[in-house]
């Protein structure tokens, strides 16, 4: 059956291109509609997934709810660890990519760069973007100050973390268009926390995207975009996902489950009521169609919930938490040592992207 979509009410629910075509394809979308979307997925290096979203033309951006663009994501399920050599490794994937995404733009080693680090410093999962500026290589004054002391393989960096309109009382992309139009960088690197719509791929997922950024549009805040189209410059958004709204989490809770008696239904040599952890089989994140029971088992076990379609399910709990001001946006408890880590990652990876003379030997140097 073939449905024309509107997501509008799912837009605040993630922020991430992928999932957004997922919600889409899941549903059955019809075919002319993603014809101009192009998907590419490589998961050559053990670990670590990366799918290239290209959106190429306003209809297709309609149908999926996301502009026209290149959105290029990078999961690393083991993110989460807190692993240093899983974050040396991402580290270096993040390089390479981020490193051929500008020159997919056109953007040459001599170009000037403005990063921006978004959010609240104050409030650890949307202190992303000021901990990674904190990390960053910034060389415009020395190009400025002291042009003879920059050696070869440098490019001229500024950085800035202009908070949030809660804090400044002014609107974000206004402090970013003044800088841009003083400091007349060629292009700017945005950085910032974003809401994902599965729990899987909080704390563990990047996106790269050319389409720019609205700050706040993940939790719902709807602020003035910081795009070419308002900056004048190309914009590069950098993003995470380190919340997840309520309505998701009962969701996933709920898939979850039957994922579980699922398995458990299709296990031959161990009682269903076996509730041992030792007895339960090795899980996977996330469940596929393929994982759950029948929709009459589903039914038995949760009711017309349970037989509901994945969409219409997320639809019913969030109309039953969002009256009663209970869709709450969650974060993991170890979003601390996550934020520091995944900010170390980010930072260390543009500052080999952006200065050629920054590698693998010397980047720790420059961050802490």
């Amino acid at each position: 059956m073939v449905h024309n979509l509107d997501l509008s009410g799912y837009s605040i629910r993630t922020d991430l291109a992928l999932e957004a075509h997922e919600l889409v394809t899941e549903q059955g979308a019809a075919p002319d509609l993603l014809s101009g979307v192009e998907l590419v997925t490589d998961d050559a290096e053990p670990g670590i997934k990366v799918t290239r979203l290209h959106v190429k033309n306003e209809e297709a951006g309609r149908a999926i709810g996301k502009l026209p663009g290149r959105y290029l994501t990078i999961e690393v399920p083991k993110l989460r660890d807190n692993d240093t050599a899983i974050e040396e490794q991402v580290a270096r994937r993040f390089t390479k990519e981020f490193a051929a995404f500008l020159q997919e733009l056109g953007i040459t080693e001599d170009k000037k760069a403005l990063v921006v680090g978004l959010g609240n410093w104050n409030v650890t999962p949307d202190a992303l973007g000021p901990m990674v500026v904190e990390n960053l290589l910034v060389t415009r004054h020395l190009f400025t100050l002291a042009p003879e002391s920059v050696e070869e393989g440098y490019r001229e960096v500024s950085a800035l973390s202009p908070g949030v309109l809660g804090i400044t009382g002014i609107e974000t992309s206004e402090i970013v268009f003044g800088v841009v139009e003083k400091s007349k960088p060629d292009f700017v690197i945005c950085i910032d926390a974003l809401a994902s719509r599965a729990l899987h791929r909080v704390n563990t997922t990047i996106q790269i995207s050319d389409t720019g950024i609205h700050p706040g549009s993940g939790v719902g805040n709807k602020r003035k975009a910081i795009d070419q189209e308002t900056m004048g410059v190309p914009v590069i958004a950098i993003g995470v996902p380190t919340v997840v709204f309520a309505s998701t989490i009962v969701n996933d809770a709920i898939t979850y489950l039957l994922g579980h008696f699922g398995q458990s239904l299709k296990e031959k040599d161990r009682a269903f009521n076996k509730l041992a952890m030792s007895a339960l089989p090795e899980r996977k994140e996330p469940y596929t169609e393929e994982d759950l029971p029948d929709p009459e088992a589903r039914k038995t076990f949760m009711g017309l919930v349970g037989s509901l379609p994945e969409q219409e399910k997320l639809q019913l709990i969030h109309e039953v938490l969002r009256p009663l001001g209970q869709d709450l946006v969650v974060t993991p408890k170890e979003v601390d040592d996550f934020i520091e880590g995944v900010a170390n990652v980010l930072a260390t990876g543009l500052n080999r992207a952006l200065h050629r003379a920054v590698d693998g030997k010397n980047s720790a140097a420059y961050t802490h």
